[in-house]
């Protein structure tokens, strides 16, 4: 079991999903890799007064898209399409500086209905890492519990894929509900399983309604590998600090509501050995479904069936 190290660089990032992208990195199932992550919009530092910022440049363009500014990708020896990857977040630092915009022009509607589509506002946060406390420019105070936005794999099709919606592979998840000591499980569409991460998350609120959280470069995160061959997902699934978790991704709120209840049902018979209708009687009184995020195309309902809750 080897432990790798992976820094923000040209031959390391992307801003899209591809089974076609050249791996950064190759690692045996049991590895633990250490990645420096950028800020998701590919920014050096927060905006000045004038709105500019300085931001990294040095990336291949056949490979940059338009999305998060993602660290790998990373292939993993073994790992076969039916196959599920096991991350586990062993740790994780932010840097010492975030932000987050709310209004302007995205997402459309729902900034038009709220009343702040006429002008995007930006807080500058100052980061305190070891305490876990953030400050924004005008004296507000929060405090942090980070994470990673982004933690997946491309789907099986060829072609670049944004990196905005989550999918049955990973990718921009955004749940809250990762932080350390959490193992996220992914159904792997391609061979290497070609995993990347970015994004990350100072702190963030279930929802996430203005489209950013505390958007933050990350100093340090450590991920544990493991590989399952005889487990056969459809959708991601964690388990955390909080409980089971299983996810649903949707245009649809309401569909994304049901598959995620599905997928629940799903892990509840693994778990237990329920039928169909105890699992989903059971579910309605210890299971809670939360609305992960709205603003990623897809939108996120994460169910959390707490530890204990069922004996």
């Amino acid at each position: 079991m080897a432990m790798h190290y992976i820094e923000p660089r040209r031959e390391t990032l992307h801003g899209a999903f591809s089974r076609d992208l050249p791996p950064a990195l190759s690692i045996d199932p049991g590895d633990t890799v250490v990645f420096s992550t950028l800020e998701s919009g590919w920014g050096l530092e927060p905006s000045g007064e004038n709105g500019e910022r300085s931001r990294f440049e040095d990336f291949r363009p056949e490979w940059r898209g338009d999305g998060h500014a993602l660290c790998g990708p990373v292939e993993v020896r073994g790992a076969e399409p039916g196959m599920t990857l096991e991350v586990r977040v062993v740790g994780l630092r932010t840097g010492t500086w975030g932000r987050t915009i709310a209004g302007g022009p995205y997402p459309e509607e729902l900034n038009k209905r709220l009343g702040v589509a006429d002008r995007q506002e930006e807080l500058v946060w100052t980061l305190d890492p070891d305490a876990l406390i953030g400050r924004d420019q005008y004296g507000h105070s929060v405090a942090l519990r980070p994470f990673m936005g982004v933690m997946g794999m491309p789907p099986g099709e060829p072609g670049l894929h944004p990196t905005q919606p989550p999918r049955a592979t990973g990718g921009n998840i955004d749940c809250k509900e990762l932080v350390p000591g959490s193992s996220l499980f992914l159904p792997i569409a391609v061979p290497g399983s070609l995993f990347s991460v970015g994004d990350g998350h100072a702190v963030q609120g279930d929802g996430e309604v203005c489209q950013t959280a505390i958007e933050c470069p990350v100093e340090r995160v450590e991920l544990l590998f493991g590989l399952h061959h005889d487990l056969h997902l459809r959708t991601p699934r964690a388990l955390t600090p909080a409980g089971w978790i299983s996810f649903g991704f949707h245009s649809d709120l309401d569909e994304a509501m049901f598959l995620a209840v599905e997928a629940m049902l799903d892990l509840m018979d693994e778990l237990f050995g329920f039928d169909r209708h105890q699992a989903l009687a059971l579910a309605s009184v210890a299971v809670d479904f939360r609305v992960t995020q709205v603003v990623n195309g897809a939108k996120g309902v994460h169910a959390v069936l707490p530890h204990g809750s069922i004996r």
